[in-house]
């Protein structure tokens, strides 16, 4: 931990700005007391930048920022990037208190893949002892790399107090600035800070940082349109900053479409991964940060496809600025500056995290030069006693020679002590028993990657853009959220499906394996209320556990029992069990599912047809293939009018009131969470608002969405030799 020096300076050096923030306590509280935001005359990792400009531009930015600002005597604190720096979180063995260091040494051992003499490392308790698991974050980071940093530094005579990992500095921003998403290990916010050549992703809970670095930034958009425009770097970087007022918005925003996809599908298999690792902590929120925030329309598309509520900080919450200090600028730079806040916590002693990647020799030598006052006392002293020393020098050479025994002794002790750390040694080579031990432990979660592999297969076969041209309008106004453009195709006539849930589970044996049972909102259930609503619905999906509910309709049963034992001869092996809810406005929901008869005709495929060919529908095979479509047992496809009054699968729709036609009376009914238009059958009215009825005196409806059930199974081609529990959803 830096000691507390009342104010402190936090200093990252960007790709395309150095960014330094001064921070100083304020009551029980931090302020601002000072910001730099220094621009490069160049972005650091832009086409043809040689590592000697690259430090030239850092070194004359650190400059310019030391011209305009005076540091003094305050600590100085900086970051060095997740790319180049280590992180992990593990629970100790049982141990007593005092032998945690100790045990910590030899885990780092074993965590840290590089050689110990190789790297700065440090550590610190996560949780306190007593209460649970200990839980300690181990950091490194290669001494050639910190070097580096601090050599910038150096070369300004500036001494640099504590160096910290990027996604840490973020860690201790979320612990103090937003205390309310953090209170515990169940429910976890993400930090996206979209840099210029990469994005740190951090998942933050109350004793655990989850990490990884996304090798996308802000200089993938700026190449695609630097590719398909013919333009250099800088001339690319320019028109993507002012894409939004340029003549040719809708061509630039076309380039770098394939990039939104490409970003989004990386961030979503990075919480993915998080999941299966930390199944039991769900991600409730997720707060972006970065340059990279301000490219229009990028954060929407985000959105839209993690379904998760997703906010960019217009201010922090908890830092006051101090006099002297323009607020309105420094409020323009909240989004670059969440790094240096984290940084300057840390500095301050706010931060959780308090690990010090500072090179030992350096932190020796400040806390030396910080006490040069008591050394220069000592060294007065020291030179009086060598002049009382002399005169004793004569006598301590007689008294030499009398102490040849304790010498002899000394010797004997110090051969023991040699004996002692060869046996410690020898019991260090025993080590890799214990590895071998801990690699056994980690085969269960062999595999696990592959779900995000299967959940994008299986939505690839809904209608899209690129296997359904002929609506190719629909699916950009949907996704671009422009209702005025989409509302122009009547709502029968658009070829949509929106799955509302989705559940996936790996089982050891596709062919006995059984499906889960569906949660249904029953006849006259209040529904999902306005303010539930998941998001558009296009691409909305979730994990589902499994509830046992039994769902019945006017024409179709579904199958309340898991289904299992298959006795025919189709072999099984390892897969995937899903099961996928969801509904669609068009038509003919048949067409859109499973038609009949289209052969080889891919324009007229259904979802069903797609996963039965889901070879033809890449260059590379899939590694996947649907199994048993013909036999009950492994395939189920059921579907109904969508209806308030009957019984509807759990998830479709937000309810709503509203007066159909020329009725004078409200009427509970299910809509659209984007559109708002009414997708539950309605009863039809007469021209003075009463219920319309056949001959026998049943009441006439307006049929308009259709809902299904499609549970399937898919086998798993290039499953690995090693078996995945069976007993764990995924």
């Amino acid at each position: 931990m830096v000691p507390y020096s009342g104010t402190v300076w936090a200093i990252e050096v960007g790709n395309d700005s150095l960014k330094a923030l001064r921070l100083g306590a304020a009551g029980e509280g931090v302020q601002v007391l000072g910001f730099g935001n220094i621009e490069y005359g160049k972005i650091l990792a832009g086409s043809g930048v040689s590592a000697t400009e690259r430090d030239e531009l850092i070194a004359l930015g650190l400059r310019r920022f030391l011209r305009e600002n005076a540091i003094g005597k305050d600590d100085v604190i900086i970051s060095v990037p997740s790319q180049t720096s280590f992180a992990r979180f593990v629970n100790l063995p049982p141990v007593e208190e005092k032998k945690i260091p100790q045990v910590v040494r030899l885990e780092a051992g074993m965590q840290i893949p590089f050689d110990m003499s190789e790297v700065q490392w440090d550590w610190q308790l996560m949780n306190e002892p007593g209460k649970g698991p200990v839980r300690v974050g181990i950091f490194a980071i290669k001494n050639d790399v910190v070097t580096k940093e601090l050599e910038y530094f150096g070369n300004e005579d500036v001494p640099v107090s504590a160096v910290q990992m990027v996604p840490m500095a973020l860690y201790n921003y979320v612990v103090y600035d937003r205390p309310e998403l953090v209170k515990s290990d169940k429910e976890a916010v993400v930090v996206i800070n979209i840099g210029t050549e990469a994005t740190d992703l951090v998942v933050c809970s109350k004793s655990t940082v989850w990490q990884r670095c996304v090798p996308m930034g802000g200089n993938s958009f700026t190449k695609a349109i630097s590719d398909v425009f013919k333009l250099n770097f800088e001339k690319a970087e320019k028109l993507k900053r002012t894409a939004a007022m340029s003549k040719y918005a809708r061509q630039v925003f076309q380039a770098m479409r394939p990039v939104f996809s490409d970003f989004a599908s990386e961030i979503q298999r990075s919480l993915g991964f998080f999941s299966s690792s930390q199944p039991d902590c769900k991600v409730t929120h997720v707060i972006a940060l970065g340059g990279g925030t301000k490219l229009r329309g990028l954060l929407k598309y985000l959105g839209q496809t993690l379904q998760v509520p997703i906010e960019k900080p217009d201010a922090f919450k908890r830092l006051s600025v101090g006099e002297g200090v323009s607020a309105a600028q420094f409020g323009q730079c909240v989004g670059e500056f969440a790094v240096v806040y984290g940084l300057g916590l840390q500095a301050l002693g706010a931060g959780k995290i308090e690990s010090n990647l500072l090179p030992r020799a350096i932190a020796s030598s400040m806390a030396l030069a910080s006490k040069a006052k008591y050394v220069t006392m000592a060294a007065a002293a020291v030179l009086a006693v060598v002049a009382m020393g002399i005169g004793r020098t004569v006598f301590d050479s007689a008294k030499y020679k009398a102490q040849q025994d304790v010498r002899k002794q000394i010797s004997s002790v110090t051969r023991d002590a040699e004996d002692a750390k060869r046996k410690l040694s020898a019991e260090k080579g025993r080590e890799f028993k214990s590895n071998e031990i801990i690699e056994d432990a980690y085969k269960q979660f062999e595999g696990r990657e592959v779900i995000p592999d299967v959940i994008e297969t299986v939505l690839s076969v809904v209608p899209n853009e690129q296997n359904n041209k002929k609506q190719r309008e629909v699916y950009e106004a949907f996704e671009s959220g422009d209702i005025e453009t989409l509302i122009q195709t009547p709502r029968i006539e658009r070829e949509q499906i929106f799955v509302t849930s989705m559940s996936v589970y790996y089982v050891a044996d596709v062919k006995n394996a059984g499906f889960e049972k569906v949660k249904v909102r029953r006849g006259g259930a209040s529904g999902a209320p306005e303010s539930s609503s998941p998001g558009k619905g296009g691409s909305s999906w979730m994990y589902m556990k499994k509830e046992g509910s039994s769902l019945q309709h006017e024409t179709t049963n579904f199958v309340d029992e898991e289904v299992a034992g298959d006795t025919g001869t189709e072999p099984g092996g390892p897969g995937f069990v899903v099961v996928m809810t969801g509904y669609t406005p068009y038509k003919n929901i048949g067409e859109l599912l499973d038609p009949a008869g289209v052969g080889d005709n891919q324009e007229q495929w259904g979802m069903v047809t797609r996963l039965m060919n889901l070879n033809a529908l890449s260059d590379v095979n899939s590694p996947f293939e649907l199994y048993g479509k013909t036999n009950i047992s492994h395939f189920q496809l059921q579907t109904g009018q969508v209806s308030l009054e009957g019984q509807t699968p759990d998830g479709i729709g937000i309810v709503q009131n509203v007066k159909p036609g020329n009725d004078v009376t409200e009427q509970r009914v299910l809509a659209d969470p984007m559109t708002k238009e009414i997708i539950s059958k309605v009863p039809l009215k007469d021209e003075l608002g009463r219920d319309r009825l056949d001959s026998q005196g049943r009441k006439l409806y307006e049929v308009n969405d259709h809902w299904f059930v499609l549970k399937f199974k898919l086998r798993w081609r290039e499953a690995p030799a090693p078996e995945i529990s069976e007993s764990e959803d995924v």
